[in-house]
């Protein structure tokens, strides 16, 4: 079996699967709906798209549709951004202004419509032909390229602006395990990114056979097979995933608070209360719910915790427990008391995360500490 027949056959077998779990995405009972509306929209453009090795076997397109089929995949980056901000984002909605998102394909159309979409049927024909030699292919292969980077770029954006949202808002571990897999996912989107655009420039170098640009494309395939088996199945079988935070939260440098004269007397405040009624002994702590326990507005604690003291939240609450960690591993009275005991007892639900803030904290870990105290 020649390399263009398994590349005939495995991309049949992706198209299929993609359709399959497609299907399931917009069938199954979810409090997610929209991000599996996303991601199956996703995989049915991206399916359309691979068709393309093997649909000319069964079914003879009219030019215009052939175009427009090859021009769908410009909906990719889109719709791929789109669900990554549905995943982030515990409320996010579809508005008017998203509609930008159409920009890409519009574009590619308008450059199209002189030379072939008001053409003849016949031209149509030679300029599919010869699609890859036009002028137009050249400007929309630019464009396209220019589109990912810049989808790329936005992507990364939000996923480090997520970072810092959860670590100015939230102390629980679990609130950053959908951080991690966003992490996760635009990694595996670079490293396709970057196999497209090899497969592109040993395509179009001329350099290289074409059993050798077959042989590639089968590595990209078998990729595209992974990761989207991978991003299925991360989406449907982690429970710890799409917790996603408001879409109205704000970092703190983006916040302003109007009365500067007060934040001494609050500062004070809230260090009195985690010493005094210790509330970072709720593993589940936020800044929402110690601004209310405090009757200090979400905004103004934020901006003190972040701006004025100069800590994530999440490290100034995790200051704190460490502290109360240290006085029980210094108390020979509670020498029975074991690590696991103990990161329970001042707020930690994981070892790993209490091991890694106790080494922050006081550079050694809790077991040699205890030792040397």
């Amino acid at each position: 079996m020649d390399n263009a027949s398994i590349i005939g056959i495995v991309s049949f077998v992706i198209v299929a699967l993609f359709l399959l779990f497609s299907t399931f995405l917009l069938t199954v009972k979810t409090t997610k709906k929209l991000s599996n509306q996303l991601l199956a929209s996703f995989l049915i453009i991206t399916a359309i798209d691979i068709s393309v090795f093997f649909y000319h076997n069964f079914i003879e397109l009219p030019p215009y549709i052939e175009m427009l089929r090859i021009q769908v995949s410009s909906f990719k980056d889109p719709l791929l951004f789109l669900y990554i901000l549905s995943v982030i984002y515990s409320d996010f909605k579809l508005k008017t202004k998203h509609t930008v998102h159409l920009l890409p394909w519009l574009i590619n159309i308008i450059i199209l419509i002189p030379n072939f979409f008001i053409a003849s049927e016949n031209i149509q024909i030679e300029f599919l032909l010869s699609y890859t030699e036009t002028q137009e292919f050249k400007w929309i292969n630019v464009l396209g390229k220019v589109i990912e980077v810049v989808y790329i770029i936005a992507e990364i954006y939000y996923l480090f602006r997520y970072r810092k949202l959860l670590l100015e808002n939230y102390t629980n571990k679990e609130a950053f395990y959908n951080y991690y897999w966003v992490k996760q996912l635009i990694i595996f989107i670079l490293i396709g990114q970057l196999l497209t655009f090899i497969k592109g420039f040993i395509r179009d170098s001329g350099d290289f056979d074409l059993e050798f640009v077959n042989i590639f494309r089968i590595v990209l395939l078998a990729f595209g097979l992974f990761f989207s088996f991978w991003l299925v199945f991360k989406a449907l079988l982690s429970p710890k995933l799409f917790r996603g935070i408001a879409v109205n939260l704000q970092l703190s440098k983006e916040m302003t608070t109007d009365d500067e004269t007060k934040h001494g007397n609050q500062i004070k405040l809230i260090k009195n209360y985690m010493d005094e009624e210790e509330p970072f002994l709720n593993p589940s702590l936020t800044v929402k719910s110690l601004s209310e326990q405090i009757n200090i507005p979400h905004r103004e604690l934020s901006v003190l915790i972040n701006q004025e003291l100069g800590q994530h939240f999440f490290d100034f609450v995790n200051g704190y427990r460490i502290q109360k960690a240290m006085a029980i591993l210094k108390d020979n009275s509670k020498i029975k008391f074991t690590i696991l005991e103990i990161l329970y007892e001042v707020g930690f639900n994981s070892k790993s995360s209490f091991n890694t803030a106790f080494k922050k904290h006081t550079g050694q870990t809790p077991t040699a500490y205890r030792k040397s105290h």
